[in-house]
């Protein structure tokens, strides 16, 4: 099992299930608190973001450049949370 706690299922690289795997490993690093496997596993969960947005020729950039915008739209109040 390694660092983790739990048995996490493997995904494939550039499908959702990594993203998934991923995103379960950084859940596992969070309930140990430990601080340096969850920034492991953040780095980890945006490559695997990146791997999955590839398949519509678009890149990470383009996710977090979407994500700016709307960020701004909460703060202008266009957009309710």
């Amino acid at each position: 099992m390694g660092y983790h706690k739990t048995e996490i299922k493997k995904g494939k690289y550039g499908e959702f299930s990594k993203i998934k795997e991923e995103y379960q490993e950084l859940e596992d690093a969070y309930e140990q608190n430990d601080g340096i496997l969850q920034l492991c596993e953040l780095s980890d969960l945006i490559g695997a973001i990146e791997g999955y947005v590839r398949k519509w020729n678009m890149s990470l950039q383009d996710v977090v450049d979407f994500s700016n915008k709307t960020q701004s739209a909460f703060r202008d109040g266009k957009r309710k949370s």
